[in-house]
């Protein structure tokens, strides 16, 4: 049986992945500081360790042939909060977790990174050939923990994923996520507050961003290298237009300072392969359904910054 350890494991893609991990018969070791709780069921095949990833020792990475790194400080107003933190785990943690990996003998890597690192572009097909120009901290730190894995790549398989911005519902849900948090404010409060609107943002299903994991996991004859992983560039405004449409809710437009606008062609991708099957629509359904069933709600809990602010991270840390 193949032994994959996933960092952030606990996380809103972290938790389906492993779930599906499961499902497919593989031994999973997840490495997680849950610091928004657990929402792991237990399973004979998966083994739990409550710890931050710059604490982990090479006896912990030995006999497993996978590593899926998702662990990070993410998205741009947790990092903001606290940068230097945010350096320490993105990118000092990365190195140190990717360096023990390859004196383990792990044979393949797969780093969870972020489209987000090409920042401002109005090129129609952003490809990963282009000039990365992040613009925040978060990319930043996305963009040379990137360097830093690829720096290995004579010594172990490398995937570095460049994910689109995820939706759809995972048990670990996010609710700070452009498609997510406009659904849940129409549910909520009848009206989506949309800022600004015309930026345009490559979006993955939840679904097709745990597939692509298992992709790599599948066929290791795949280069090593970067690998965008979106399907829809869609405008702020008309993805909330399509949430108004399933839930009857108002658009209200206010002005933004958020220039962020950048699209992903997937080609590459697809090349090896692969097929996407879920879209943004299918997301917005599955989150309107989960929220009438009463499986979902707005908590707190689902939104990065409420939590962290909470922490006492030099406690848990």
């Amino acid at each position: 049986m193949k032994k994959i350890l996933v960092t952030g494991g606990g996380g809103y893609v972290g938790t389906v992945l492993v779930e599906e991990l499961l499902k497919n018969n593989f031994y999973v070791t997840v490495v997680d500081t849950f610091w928004f709780g657990n929402y792991l069921d237990t399973n004979d095949n998966l083994h739990i360790i409550k710890e931050d990833i710059r604490n982990l020792s090479i006896n912990n990475i030995k006999g497993h042939q996978v590593i899926i790194h998702l662990a990070n400080i993410a998205n741009d107003p947790s990092v903001e909060m606290d940068p230097e933190l945010s350096w320490n785990v993105n990118v000092l943690g990365t190195h140190s977790l990717i360096d023990k990996a390859s004196r383990a003998g792990v044979e393949h890597f797969i780093f969870g990174s972020s489209g987000s690192v090409y920042g401002i572009k109005k090129e129609q097909n952003v490809t990963e050939e282009m000039e990365l120009i992040p613009i925040s901290v978060y990319n930043k730190t996305k963009m040379i923990a990137e360097r830093v894995i690829m720096s290995y790549s004579n010594n172990l398989l490398v995937h570095c994923v460049r994910p689109a911005t995820v939706c759809g519902y995972s048990p670990r849900m996010r609710l700070d996520i452009s498609v997510n948090l406009l659904t849940i404010q129409a549910l909520e409060k009848g009206e989506i507050t949309v800022l600004g609107g015309d930026q345009t943002r490559p979006n993955i299903n939840i679904k097709d961003m745990i597939s692509v994991y298992l992709h790599f996991i599948r066929n290791k004859n795949i280069e090593s290298g970067f690998y965008n992983a979106g399907l829809e560039n869609k405008t702020i405004k008309e993805i909330a237009e399509i949430i108004s449409k399933k839930t009857g809710a108002k658009i209200k437009i206010k002005p933004s300072n958020d220039p962020r606008s950048y699209r992903q062609n997937s080609d590459k991708l697809i090349s090896t392969g692969f097929n996407f099957k879920f879209n943004v629509n299918h997301a917005i359904e599955e989150i309107i359904l989960k929220y009438r069933n009463n499986l979902l709600k707005d908590d707190e809990i689902y939104y990065n910054l409420n939590v962290m602010k909470k922490l006492n991270l030099d406690k848990t840390i």
